[in-house]
């Protein structure tokens, strides 16, 4: 028996008129790792929530055709039945959370299956270890940062040990190691357990090496196969990919691994070392001797940090580094318990968030935090009041060309919580960059984009950058770090461990290297259209 199979299968969300899934025919064999890939809003997490039935019952419309889950069909069956035959992981993890405390918040669903004690504490320990959490376990929820919420999210599904297991973008906020680790568990369950598993993820890279089936969803009918039968039809693919693709070479490499055979045989020249930038003048930002604590445990130590005009700086590192309460800090919404923070003229440490705000844009991790009006545009005209901008005149000057540049103007009229996790992230940016903020701050700013959306966004960061915006992007995304950013910052339990080039930071790092160093170590190529050109067939 099939593990999923749907024939002709078209979804329609409440109050719309155009099918958000359209004549879906498909089967997907029994014990795959199947990756489902297509670009943002083309209906992927929609596909996944029919196969447990939250769709249509929990978010109504019309579903039509057929879809079976091992032989039942999701949307006659009651939700905690399905509940207990599929596990989900939602694309936001900060909405699946129920329990104050880490080991309760995973134990939950446990009690709700009525497991012995003996039988949880088994599955507990076994989970914590398998995620590498257990120095979470009696940590508040709350406390957590967005990549542990997910792996806390994550380990609640596998407690429950589910024939099939569904994750939609799982590593949106997860580090290169701490996603490597999942995608190792997930396999262990699929090979050891025999559990099907059915991931959603656009980055392709960190998924590719573990999948044994891809499912592609486009405006006609979707691709099925194996990752190498799949890919050489897709436009847009990981920068590894992309550079066997243009130089022929056969099979199809789908790892570094695989590719090492190909590119010894070829001869890089070494970049060329870029010009030192040499900043003048004054920082838009600068932190100093900056420490930052909850609950008497110290988040950030001793930071000591800069920000330029017409600059664009990454700052990385490991899940719970940080990173994001550092970023928090310069526009007040965590005040340090030591140090100095500048922001234009400003003490922020004396500063009101609100003023902040004026001179620095900031994208928190969740897009939610930002949105509650009932359309986009409405999200947005309140943002230009908040600034005391003319909502007619701001509209027509700034409003209409950023909803063309993010892809928005079709979605102007749609209620905001009703869009794709990337579809909000750029409402959420939209209403920040309305005001022209003199720096931007992003926390996870790709979380949820797919690649043509990415580059959309690289090139209008870009574009900021030389109109002399400062901006600062919090990112896992060494790909997209390696294409954005002027400086490199790397924090590691707290600290600044590391601030350079991207050349010297991430070429060099065992864990944060992308795929383009990878490939050509030791040669300064961080990108596919580093490489080609090197290679002059750029």
């Amino acid at each position: 028996m099939s593990a999923i199979s749907s024939h002709a299968l078209r979804y329609t969300y409440p109050n719309t008129d155009t099918p958000t899934l359209k004549e879906l025919s498909f089967t997907l064999p029994e014990g795959a790792l199947t990756l489902v890939t297509g670009a943002s809003g083309v209906g992927k997490s929609t596909l996944l929530r029919t196969l447990n039935g939250l769709v249509p019952h929990f978010s109504g419309g019309i579903l039509e055709g057929r879809l079976t889950v091992d032989g039942v069909e999701p949307y006659l069956q009651p939700p905690q039945s399905m509940g207990q035959r599929v596990g989900f992981v939602f694309q936001d993890p900060e909405s699946q959370a129920v329990m104050a405390q880490v080991e309760d918040e995973i134990a939950f669903g446990m009690e709700q299956q009525n497991l012995s004690r003996a039988e949880m504490r088994v599955r507990l320990e076994e989970v914590l270890d398998l995620l590498g959490i257990a120095n979470l376990r009696g940590r508040a929820v709350t406390t957590l940062s967005g990549g542990e919420r997910q792996r806390v999210a994550i380990a609640s599904v596998l407690a429950l040990r589910p024939p099939l297991i569904v994750l939609d973008e799982p590593t949106s906020q997860l580090d290169p190691l701490a996603a490597d680790e999942l995608f190792q568990a997930l396999v262990r369950l699929n090979h050891d357990l025999g559990v099907s598993i059915v991931v959603a993820e656009h980055r392709l890279e960190r998924v590719l090496p573990y999948a044994d089936t891809m499912l592609t969803l486009t405006a006609n009918a979707p691709l099925l196969g194996t990752p190498r039968q799949v890919l050489p039809q897709l436009p847009d693919v990981p920068p590894l990919v992309e550079i066997a693709r243009q130089l022929g070479w056969e099979p199809l490499p789908l790892t570094i691994k695989e590719a090492r055979p190909f590119s010894r045989l070829m001869t890089l020249p070494p970049l060329r070392p870029l010009t030192p930038r040499v900043n003048e003048g004054s920082p838009l930002i600068r932190t100093e001797d900056v420490t930052i604590g909850y609950q008497g445990t110290p988040a950030v130590r001793s930071a000591d940090f800069s920000l330029y005009v017409g600059e664009v700086v990454a700052l990385m590192g490991r899940n719970g580094a940080g990173k994001s309460t550092l970023l928090r800090s310069l526009v007040g919404l965590v005040r340090p318990q030591a140090g100095r923070i500048t922001v234009g003229s400003l003490d922020a440490t004396r500063t009101s968030t609100a003023a902040l705000c004026r001179i620095a844009g900031f994208l928190p991790q969740n897009p939610n935090d930002l949105l509650f009006a009932e359309t986009v545009r409405e999200e947005w005209e309140f943002s230009l009041r908040q600034h005391g901008i003319d909502p007619v005149a701001g509209w027509a000057q700034y409003g209409t060309p950023l909803a063309e540049q993010l892809g928005l103007t079709a979605l102007l009229h749609r209620y905001p919580r009703d869009l794709s996790v990337g579809e909000r992230q750029r409402v959420a940016l939209g209403a920040i960059l309305l005001v022209r903020p003199r720096v931007l701050l992003l926390d996870e700013p790709t979380r949820g984009l797919d690649h043509h959306t990415k580059q959309q966004l690289a090139s209008l960061l870009k574009t900021w950058r030389t109109e002399g915006m400062g901006i600062v992007v919090i990112t896992h995304d060494v790909e997209f770090a390696a294409q954005i950013a002027d400086r490199v910052v790397m924090m590691a339990e707290g600290q600044i461990v590391a601030d350079g080039s991207p050349a010297t930071v991430l070429g060099n790092s065992p864990l944060f290297a992308p795929q383009a160093a990878r490939l050509f170590p030791n040669q300064g190529w961080l990108t596919a259209e580093m490489v080609m050109a090197g290679l002059g067939k750029g």
